[in-house]
Formats: structure tokens, sequence, C-alpha cells
């Protein structure tokens, strides 16, 4: 049995040992015991060292608050996890566990060096520090702080585990199954409410975990609690998740869960975690409340811990965490912790109290427990380096003087400022928190959502108020037997004689944050608590300010000679806890990272030794190399045979859908610039979709097949958020049009054949359609058959050249795509992908939405003021194109580039000048956004977006490359068949 650990009691599996290591050395606990407590019953209390001055740091909590105990774990298999905490980490056989930010070792760290800097360390130093000399910032200073930034160490190696997420709906969602929770899930599901109970911890019963010896309806608490938990899972409408944190809630009752599969598992097996999406019809917020430790010089020493975490280590998993431990409380609930001590044969050396008057029932106790209780006094300091060994305890006398010190020799204290309700989520919910003067902090005031909060998270903290408050019942429901008095005050920061320069009184922990820092930030002008905490990091930590929210502001409150309710609290922000990237992206890791689409003619394009790349959701092909070429061979092949025969691409993704309805016209009418009522049947019309703030928003090719309707495409990437628009247009703004909004954009392959002997190549294979170019002019739509599959043939071209897009069911996509490959090797067919199509289109100057637009042009800015219809009454974006800034004549605009080297090519993105002196600062005037190799004109070209450029024709601009400054000349975007007779043979 370990040194500490108590002969019976707990709720560990005593029979069954866990063996573990901690720093290479090997210890053993039981079943049932965390990480921290397997430490504390071996007698390690020292396991870390804090951020700034590396000082030793012990264990202070017994839960997810802790701010110390933070540790790296190695689960083997490339499993490595950091900054977990030693207090939630439940131990499993083989755990091996490491401290974090020590070197060389844990006893011995150099980093702890850093304290001798303390005077210069304060609050704000690197703002202050680090400002002189300017060129030692990129040099010296940034390293330095980069290498030195962050906790523990990131895993080197992929996370092997998998994750799973789930969707549910419930009645009720009750966060928190302590004894409010558990109240309310027993009210709630006898009624038939579909439940959803979730705890973060391992097991069920919140503090009654803790508290063996109270008594519910006259029964033992712990026999309570399992006959509760019985009844709540016979009940098939309850959903108990132990092990599940709610990090986060959102709008309208969608709360954020993770759940803990296999972190407490020697040999995983399945998901690691489980994220929970919960929408609830209610939520019954009872998620407790955290004790606060409290602000004294050398409060952060290893052994120095919070009154009811010692409880719980007692009395759950049978640990004591020293053999004579003294008690610092302003708080009744810490007498708990001493008298549960005392009762299991710890000698508690002294209770010392801030307060002048203790309740007579705990001093009554007290005394007949053999323990010394000095009201009206303070600690001073603790004592001690890398584990307390006693402290200096004074009186307090007027105006917070003290006198008559002496000192206690201790190897543990415990303390308590009282307890602050878990309002985390509440806050997040955009619920308003209400100040209490009688407990000393916020607790939940007005609700943006339909929940309620029962228990100590509303400052209820009686375990009789928290049950009957869970229930919610218009009478008391639950009585409990000999309730101890719980009432305290709220202290700021203890007196001390000691030198405030010299030593440190800690609010922060886990950020180094001391009470000096705090009232320095007042004293410097930050009188925000938003600018408080930032200035001093204070509550910035994972722990987020669990504990050391309230004595932060209790300090700047003081220091501002202002009410705390004046002051304000700074905002919760999910996650409540920190939450592993494997949850939130589940299964979306390695292949499954993005969905990826394919079209029916995939197959063959990765047959054909294709490169591909993503576009938006899609897979595309490329280019397509031949045996020993790289891209710019392969492209320049695939550019020469489309202008000279023929050129096919799968255009299968291009987004499609189709507009039907008796206002079909009307509707296009307001959706896009152009105008469509005079659209002829058969006819097809280039359409630009502009934003509500008159920027392009998409653009595509829009036939009309017959009165009533429309065959829309859009860009590939482009398809989602046009149908997405349509949608919400026709919905809310004229729900009056009589339109159906049909995806169809899985329904066809696209099949694009461009070059001078297109028509020569499908005439043959065509049915029900005069191929003429008469007859079948560009920019047509037509219905007829292909090798006898139907079709939608438009007549458009986006290179240039004589150009059809074959549209023909999906399911027959392949097999025409390979017909026409046979058929068309006669005529020196060639497969491209969509590197070639850019260069095409660019040497036509035509822009490609996301690529020459970012999200702030116009049409006129990239010359397409042609396309706005200027007899229409209204279209969506018309009033914003009438913007004063939106007509200033100096806007960027879509111009052409012909660099003074032709065979050089210019970097897309990249910056362009005025001037060829580049000496800063020097003023950006555009860039380029797209460049090319162009081999039908023996040169590069580039397309580029410059302010006022279209009065710039002729002129020299210049380019900060790499490899020097290169002068271009600007010209027309239009570098190639400027009259469009290609597109008309």
């Amino acid at each position: 049995m370990s040194a500490f650990r108590t002969a019976e009691g707990g709720r560990i599996e005593r029979a069954v040992a866990v063996s573990f290591r901690f720093n290479g050395k090997r210890y053993s606990g039981v079943k049932g015991d965390t990480l921290a407590s397997a430490l504390l019953a071996n007698g390690v209390h020292f396991v870390g060292r804090s951020y700034k001055y590396h000082r030793p740091r012990g264990i202070m909590s017994s839960g997810s608050e802790e701010s110390n105990a933070l540790v790296g774990i190695d689960r083997g298999e490339g499993r490595y996890d950091t900054n977990t905490r030693a207090t939630t980490q439940e131990l499993f056989e083989g755990l091996a566990a490491e401290s974090q930010h020590c070197w060389p070792s844990l006893r011995w760290d150099l980093g702890e060096l850093n304290g001798l800097g303390g005077p210069i360390m304060s609050a704000g130093f690197y703002y202050k520090t680090f400002m002189w000399p300017k060129s030692f910032w990129k040099r010296v200073y940034e390293p330095i702080i980069r290498k030195s930034a962050g906790l523990g160490r990131a895993p080197r190696a992929v996370d092997p585990d998998t994750y799973a997420s789930r969707y549910a709906h419930c009645d009720v969602l009750i966060v928190g199954a302590g004894p409010a929770g558990l109240a309310a899930a027993l009210a709630a599901s006898q009624d038939g409410a579909k439940v959803i109970l979730a705890d973060e911890q391992a097991e069920i019963g919140g503090g009654l975990l803790s508290d063996p010896a109270a008594r519910i309806d006259g029964e033992d608490a712990w026999d309570w609690l399992a006959a509760t938990k019985a009844t709540l899972a016979a009940r098939e409408n309850v959903t108990i998740l132990n092990r599940t944190t709610a990090f986060g809630y959102y709008h309208q009752n969608f709360l954020g869960l993770t759940q803990r599969l296999s972190d407490h598992l020697a040999h995983p097996g399945g998901p690691r975690e489980r994220l929970w999406r919960v929408r609830a019809s209610q939520v019954v917020l009872a998620t407790g409340a955290i004790e606060r430790p409290l602000v004294f010089v050398g409060n952060d020493r290893p052994g120095v811990m919070l009154a009811g975490a010692a409880r719980t280590y007692l009395n759950r998993y049978g640990v004591t965490v020293g053999r004579r431990p003294v008690v610092v409380t302003s708080h009744d609930s810490a007498y708990q912790a001493a008298f549960d001590l005392a009762a299991a044969g710890v000698g508690v050396a002294a209770i010392i109290d801030v307060r002048a008057d203790v309740p007579g029932p705990l001093r009554e106790r007290a005394d007949a427990l053999g323990i010394e209780v000095l009201a009206g006094h303070t600690v001073t300091q603790a004592q001690g380096r890398l584990r307390v060994s006693g402290v200096t305890v004074a009186g307090v006398g007027a105006g917070g003087s003290v006198a008559s010190a002496r000192t206690i020799p201790c190897d543990a204290l415990l303390m308590s400022g009282g307890w602050t309700p878990s309002v985390h989520l509440f806050s997040q919910s955009r619920g308003t928190l209400s100040w209490r003067d009688d407990i000393g902090a916020y607790v939940p005031g007005v609700y943006a959502e339909d929940a309620r909060s029962a228990g100590a998270c509303d400052g209820n903290f009686l375990l009789s108020d928290a049950l009957n408050d869970g229930a919610a019942g218009d009478s008391p429901a639950y009585t409990v037997a000999a309730e101890e008095p719980c009432s305290g005050i709220l202290v700021d920061e203890l007196p001390t004689s000691a030198d405030p320069a010299r030593l440190k009184a800690f609010v922060d922990f886990q950020n180094d944050v001391t009470a000096k820092d705090i009232r320095l930030a007042v004293r410097e002008g930050f009188h925000s608590i938003e600018h408080i905490k930032r200035y001093t990091t204070t509550g910035m930590a994972t722990d987020q300010g669990k504990t050391s929210n309230l004595s932060g502001l209790a300090i700047a409150s003081d220091a501002l000679g202002r009410p705390i309710v004046d002051v304000g609290l700074t905002t919760f922000r999910p996650p409540y806890t920190p939450t592993s990237f494997g949850a939130f992206a589940g299964r979306s890791r390695g292949d499954l990272f993005d969905v990826t689409r394919k079209t029916p003619i995939d197959s063959w394009a990765e047959k054909m030794g294709a490169v591909f790349e993503p576009v938006s959701l899609w897979r595309r092909a490329r280019y397509f190399p031949q045996t020993g070429e790289d891209k710019d061979a392969a492209v320049a092949r695939e550019c020469k045979a489309t202008r000279t025969s023929i050129g096919i691409q799968d255009a299968s993704t291009l987004g499609k859908i189709e507009v039907v309805g008796p206002d079909a016209a009307e509707f296009l009418n307001r959706m896009y610039t152009n105008l469509w009522t005079k659209l002829g049947v058969g006819r097809c019309r280039y359409g630009l979709m502009l934003g509500e703030d008159g920027y392009i928003f998409d653009d595509g090719v829009v036939g009309r097949l017959a009165e009533d309707r429309f065959h829309v495409t859009t860009t590939t990437g482009g398809a989602p958020r046009v149908m997405a628009s349509m949608e919400d247009f026709l919905q809310t703004e004229w729900p009056d049009l009589d339109v159906w909004l049909t995806s169809i954009t899985e329904q066809w392959s696209v099949i694009a054949l461009n070059g001078p002997n297109v028509r020569k190549l499908i005439a043959p294979f065509v049915e029900g359609i005069d191929l003429d170019k008469e007859a079948f002019p560009h920019m047509a739509i037509r219905e007829g058959s292909i090798f006898g599959v139907p079709m939608r043939l438009f007549r458009v071209s986006f290179t240039g050249e004589l150009g059809f897009e074959v549209n023909v069911p999906s399911g027959y996509g392949l097999a025409v795509w390979q017909r026409l490959m046979d058929a068309g090797a006669a005529l020196d067919i060639v497969p491209y992908g969509t590197e070639t199509l850019h260069v095409l289109r660019a040497e036509k100057g035509y822009i490609i939405v996301g690529q020459e637009t970012d999200g702030t042009q116009t049409p006129d800015d990239v010359g397409m003021k042609w396309a706005i219809g200027k007899k229409k009454p209204d279209f969506i974006g018309k009033r914003s194109l009438q913007r004063p800034d939106l007509l200033a004549p100096n806007r960027k605009q879509l111009i052409g580039l012909l660099t003074e080297d032709p065979e050089y090519v210019l970097d897309e993105g990249a910056q362009i000048v005025a001037g060829k002196s580049v000496s800063p600062p020097v003023t950006m005037i555009g860039h380029v956004t797209s460049s090319y190799w162009s081999e039908t004109l023996g040169r590069s070209i580039a397309l580029a977006v410059v302010e006022g450029g279209r009065d710039r024709m002729g002129a020299d601009l210049y380019v900060p490359m790499p490899d020097g400054i290169h002068r271009v000349r600007v010209v027309e975007p239009v570098f190639y068949d400027a009259e469009g007779e290609r597109l008309n043979v």
C-alpha cells in the first residue's frame, strides 16, 4: 500500500494494482485512481514548472480546473498528448507521464533562473523590454521568445487514433451530473421527456463522490447515488454520458460535447473520442462551482492545494495529501476538509481563518477534534521550495496590519477562498450575469436561451438547495440531515508583512501572474478588465481563469477603487476545457479530410496518367503528361493541339442548375445583371451574378430550353453558393415567383470539345441537330442525341476556338468520351486539363471568378460593363454599383501585361509598382492575377488588376520578383484573336 493511502474507504478498487511511470520512475496505484491521486498516494506533490519563472509547482486541485499539474502522456504507438491534466487523467496499466517545461530535469531546471529577473519581468515586460534596439527583434528576441513559448512539446508522430461524431436531439440536456443534475434528470425523465445527462467525470455523482457522510432523505449519500444511477439507467428515455465535457453553448440550444471513449484504457480499441452535436428543447446547467485559491506569498508551492481537493482525494480516492496539513480559509467549507482528515487520523496542525467570527458549530467541532482555530489570522508566507514546509501566520489588526507572527510547520497547506459558480457555458450562450454580494460571485441572470441553472452554478451551495433546485418542484422534495454552515467572504489578497518586491503572491498560477502585476496594470492606465486581462495575461491560460478570475477581479476592484460589479467580468469563450483537434476533425483526416468528388470520366483520366488538382470538392485533371514530359511541356503540347485540331476536356464539374416555371425568366432577370426576358428559346447568354455589395459573385452560361425552362451553369467552386443564394432569394424575398430550382450538377456529364476540327468530328454521330454555322451559331443550345444518347449540346467556348459542350446523362459520360476519343484519333485529338484551359482562356482575356476577382471587383473593373442590363429596373447589387467608391476612376482594373523579356513568366500574386525603385515604403498599385507561357504566341503573358489600369495602356510598370525587378508593358487583356473570328467558323 502506498505511503499516503488510507487503510479503507474511497471509491477505488484497492485489490487491482496499476503500474505506471512518472518521469521514468515506476510507481503503483490502484484501479479508479487518477494520475494525480496515484502520485499523491506515493507522496509526490512536485510535478511541474511554471510558465514564466519556472517555479516548482504541485497538484492544486482535483478536477478540470487544474492549472499546475500539466503533464505529457505517452500512450504508446505514437500516441502522445501534451498539457494533460494529471487530475483528470485516469490511471491505466503502463501509463507513462512526464513533466513539461523543465530542463535538464524537473528538480534541477535552469529556467528557474528567470526568477532572478522577477523585478523586470512584471506585467507587460515583453512590451517594454524588447523595443530596443529595434534591429534585435528578428535576430535575437523573436527566436528566443518563440523557443520559450508554450508548455509541452508537440507530438512528433501522426495521430494513430480515430474519432467519431454524432448528432442528437433531446427534450432536456442536463450538463453536470452532481446532485442538482441528478435531481433534474429524475424529475424530467419521470414525465417521459427524452433526457441526455452529461458529466465530465469518469463517474457521475459530482460533489456527492467526495461527501459520503451526507444523508439524503434519511439514506447515506452513496446509497442514494447508487439507487439514482440504477433508476436512470433503467429508463429508456435517458442517455447518460460520463467522461463527457460540454465545451460550447451556441445559438438555439445547440451544444458541443466531447466524450472520451478510450483515454482511460491501456489498449484502446475503436474511436478515442466522440464529438456530440446536441440540439435540446431545454438546457439545464448543473455545472457546479469551483473553489477559489487564496492569494498570499508563496501560495504556488508544491503541497499548497485547494481544501476541497484534499477532501476529494481523501474520500473518493483514499489518499491523504499530507501528515500534518494546515488549513487557511475565508469560507466555512474548508472546515469540512479539516474535519474529514482529522477523522481519518491525520494531524491537522491548525485552521487559519481570516474572518474574525467563526460559526460556533465549526469551532466546537474543531475543538472536539483537537484542531487549533486561529480566527482573524492570515498566512503571510508559505515556506519551502520543492514542497511546502511551513507557514508564517499572523493576526490581522486594524486596516489590515499584521502582527504577532509565528511559524507552523506543515507538509500541506489547504486553502479555500470560497466558491465560484461555473458560469462559463451560461456566458457562452450570451446570457447576462448578475453579481451576488452574499457569495462574492457572479451567477446567471437573464437567459438568452430556453435554459435554467441549478445548484452550485446558480449560487446554491447547500446540498439540500442543490437537490431541490435541480428538481425544480414547487415545494422541497429532498431533505438533507445535519447540513454544515456554508458561507464566507471574498478577499482579494491576504495581508502580509513580507517584501512584495522580492516575494510573489500568485493569482494565475499557469501564467505566473501575481497580485502585483494586476495592481501595476491599473497604475499604468489599464482600467478595463479586458485590458487588464490581456496586459497581464491573467485568465488566458488553458484553464480560462477558472481559479484566477474572481481573485483577479477583486484585486483590480481594490486597485481601481470601484465595486466589482462595476469592474465587470471578462468574456468566456468555448471550449470550456482544451479539446483535441481530432475530436473536431472526426473522420476528416488524410484522404478523408476533404470529400473528393469524381466525375464519371475520372477513372479514364487516371489510367492515362493525368496529374490531378483539387477544385472545390472535385478532383480535376490538371494535365496529361506523356513519357518524358514535365508540366510545361505537356501543357504546351495540349495548347497547340487544341488551337490546331481538337482538344477534349472533362467539364462535368461545372455547376448546373435547372430553373423552371412560369416566372423563371423574371427570376433570372433579378438574379443576374443581364437581361433574360427577351432571350430566345435555343439561345445562350453569358450570365454575371453580383452580391448585394455590387461585387462579382459568380458567372456562367445560361441556355433557354423552353419558355419556362433554363439550363444554368456556374463555376465549379461556386455551385453550392449560387444554389443557396437562389434559394434564399426565392424563399425570402420573392416567394410570389412561380419557380422551381433543381441542382443537376451530378445528372449531366459535360464533354468540352474545342478546335477547328470539332464540327468534323461530331457531325457523323449527332442526330436531331443541324450543326451548320448559320443553323447553330455561337451561343446557342440544342437538344438531340450523340451515339444514340440523349444530349443537350451547347455551342460555347472558353478557349476562343470553335467549341461545343456535349451534355449527356452521367451514366453515359464515360462511354461517349471513349467513343469521341476513338473517332478523334484520326484527327489527332488530345485530352487537355485545367492548366491548359487556363492558358487558352487567358490568351483570350476571359476571367476566372476567384482568380481575376477576389471579392472586391465590379463588372466594370474587369471590363464587363457590357454585361449590365442598362434598361433593367433592378437586379441584385444594382444599387451598390452607384456607390461613389465603386465609381472611382482609380479603381483596380483588369489589364494585360507583357514582360520585357518575352521568355520570363511572372509569379501569380506578384505585386506591381509604378516605379523601378522598391526601397520601402513602396505603394503597391496592383497584382498579377494570371501568368503563363503561351505556346500559341511564343512568349509569356499575364493578366493583372492595377489602379486606373485602362488609363495606363502602353505604360511601363514594374514587378519585383525574387530574382530582381522586371519591367512590364501594359496592354489590352486580349492577346489572341481579338476579333473573335475563330469562334464563328
